[in-house]
């Protein structure tokens, strides 16, 4: 308690908001100003007042909201760094050259992505916002990177578009098969579904949408019992929200998005370790991706 009243404190003193990802450590997410997906908390982090916003949740998330806020203190309070494995599954090289194979195609990039890849892309995009933006984008062939399981998601949305996909995954939602679900199967448990699980996976579900679909989904759901096919750490709204239904899960977590605790939280808002710096013009070609996810989510 003492170590909240200090957040708390240390809060006020540095007009700071704290950001956490469903994701996240139970502790964490009872200390957040907001708690949600990364495209609500892009949003939330341009849109506000306060002058520094620390960010708990994985590496890109925390560049993101600097991209979006360069004029603010964006803090990642972690003791060792916390990527997405989905930022290592493209490269700028790699990008520029398959760009130069397709040059009618644009790029759609998922937010789970480097710094670098943002910056050649056209337009970022959410799990729960990539269907808009593939049928509001002025372009009939969409490289989507780097996720293939929500690019075929997302294709299957959008038959009008052409997709073509890189051959990243998540490697939480992906690593998920059909025997894992086996014993689900022709009962009266619900099962529902995170988009970066493989098509299999989608089709044997009930529901598949993004962190924040799920939980919205599941609330309104007259059903009481339910397979939750994402990070567990969801498990600590889904409470929140529903204490009157049962849910299970499977072996599904994050290990960079169970790296911020109280103590670094405090740490990171006291001395500022952690700041992320970016360089202004990779910032600035990357500003143009993030804005365009916003105009045509």
């Amino acid at each position: 308690m003492e170590l909240i009243k200090k957040i708390e404190e240390l809060k006020k003193e540095k007009n700071a908001i704290i950001l956490a990802h469903y994701y996240q450590n139970s502790e964490i997410q009872e200390i957040a100003d907001h708690v949600g997906d990364s495209y609500y908390l892009s949003k939330i982090g341009q849109e506000s007042d306060a002058e520094v916003i620390v960010y708990c949740g994985v590496r890109f998330m925390a560049e993101s909201a600097k991209i979006l806020s360069p004029e603010k203190t964006v803090l990642f309070p972690v003791y060792t760094e916390a990527p997405c494995c989905m930022e290592f599954m493209v490269n700028e090289n790699e990008l520029e050259e398959f760009k130069r194979q397709n040059p009618t195609a644009k790029v759609v990039c998922y937010i789970n992505s480097s710094t670098s890849v943002k910056a050649l892309s056209d337009v970022c995009c959410t799990s729960s916002s990539a269907e808009n933006i593939l049928k509001n984008i002025d372009a009939d062939k969409i490289i989507f990177i780097p996720d293939r399981n929500l690019a075929s998601y997302v294709a299957e949305k959008v038959p009008e578009k052409e997709i073509i996909p890189w051959a990243g995954c998540c490697n939480i939602h992906d690593k998920v098969k059909m025997e894992d679900i086996e014993n689900y199967l022709d009962t009266d448990i619900t099962i529902v579904a995170h988009p970066e699980c493989t098509k299999e996976i989608r089709d044997a579900s009930h529901y598949v949408g993004s962190t924040s679909g799920i939980l919205s989904y599941i609330k309104n759901s007259p059903e009481k019992e339910f397979l939750v096919l994402t990070e567990k750490g969801i498990h600590h709204q889904l409470k929140k929200d529903n204490p009157d239904k049962t849910f299970h899960f499977l072996h599904m977590i994050c290990g960079s998005m169970k790296k911020t605790f109280l103590e670094t939280v405090a740490e990171s808002l006291e001395t500022f370790k952690g700041e992320v710096t970016l360089d202004e013009d990779l910032r600035k070609k990357a500003y143009i991706a993030l804005e365009n996810m916003h105009k045509l989510g």
